[in-house]
């Protein structure tokens, strides 16, 4: 439990600073080079995704066994040594400061009305085609990134870290970087990355419905649309092509009084995205920073309720051992 205390509250103070070595970067390595390995010749579709599931199944179980390996041998050498590794690589997946500071860097360019800043800002946090938004485009598709990031960045990250501590946690995040490297549905990556897409979606399946409780309740919290937020869940949130994504979107759409959704473009493709939410007002670049907010206040229930969590089940545990 003081792991995730620590991680957590290192997440909160320093966030993702570029200069540090982070873990994930070292598993797209990874995946970079297996796909290359994998994919050297053209394969038919059930050949691709044979691969795919190889490709996933390597990535994950070395991410997982290497952090094991690495916080057992910690623990042989010092206590302290494996409370710092187990800390460190919780820390590496949580992104409730990373996730804010990049999306109050699009709010402040716009600010300063420079859309091709703007642009080039929030292409750094979604993966549709971001060369052509104008103002109100660029402000949905950065509330629509915290949305989704409040569930892959925080919520997730929690509930595996408290599932099954650091190990767990990072095979989390292998599996969200993959999902991120080739889970497209595109010519490319339809059958190879169809598996990573898949474990994707049932990795976030219990995560994103945590935050159907979680979303309305921070909301209530900072007097945003509690009501309005879960409603529009329960009226929206199934209405994405994707079995998560459509929930966090969908409860902060309704917690802002915005709509989500609508025409996105990737890699010049046109794709639509069902409508979430009811506009109750012109969206604008301040719904950034409300968004920002109620990702800082979803985090913080997380961990609170997680914290509880940990201590009813460790302390009913240690009952069962004495007696």
């Amino acid at each position: 439990m003081s792991e995730i205390i620590t991680a957590y509250i290192l997440d909160l103070i320093i966030g993702d600073p570029y200069w540090l070595p982070h873990p994930v970067r070292m598993i797209g390595k990874v995946i970079e080079y297996l796909e290359r390995t994998l994919r050297k010749n053209n394969q038919n579709q059930q050949t691709e995704k044979v691969k795919g599931i190889i490709l996933t199944g390597i990535t994950v179980g070395l991410t997982y066994y290497i952090i094991y390996f690495l916080i057992s041998i910690a623990g042989v050498i010092s206590p302290g040594l494996k409370f710092a590794f187990s800390s460190f690589f919780i820390f590496t997946t949580f992104s409730t400061k990373n996730l804010g500071e990049e999306a109050i860097s699009v709010y402040r360019a716009l600010k300063e009305n420079n859309l091709e800043l703007a642009r080039e800002r929030v292409s750094r946090i979604v993966g549709r085609d971001t060369k052509d938004l104008d103002e109100k485009e660029i402000v949905r598709a950065a509330i629509e990134s915290v949305a989704e990031g409040t569930v892959d960045g925080i919520i997730s990250p929690f509930f595996y870290s408290i599932l099954g501590g650091a190990p767990l946690a990072m095979a989390y995040k292998a599996v969200n970087t993959l999902d991120s490297m080739v889970g497209y549905k595109n010519e490319k990556y339809l059958y190879f990355g169809w598996f990573s897409a898949k474990l994707d979606d049932l990795a976030n399946y219990l995560p994103t419905r945590i935050s159907v409780l979680l979303i309305p309740v921070a909301s209530l919290i900072l007097r945003q649309r509690s009501l309005a937020s879960l409603k529009i869940i329960f009226r929206d949130g199934k209405k994405s092509p994707s079995p998560n994504a459509g929930i966090p979107e969908a409860g902060f759409a309704g917690a802002l009084g915005v709509q989500l959704g609508g025409v996105n473009f990737y890699r010049g493709v046109k794709e639509y995205r069902p409508i979430l939410g009811e506009r109750l007002k012109e969206i604008s670049p301040k719904d950034i920073l409300l968004a920002i907010r109620l990702s800082y206040a979803v985090s913080i229930l997380m961990f609170l309720g997680g914290l509880i969590v940990l201590h009813y089940y460790l302390g009913d545990f240690e009952v069962r051992v004495v007696y």
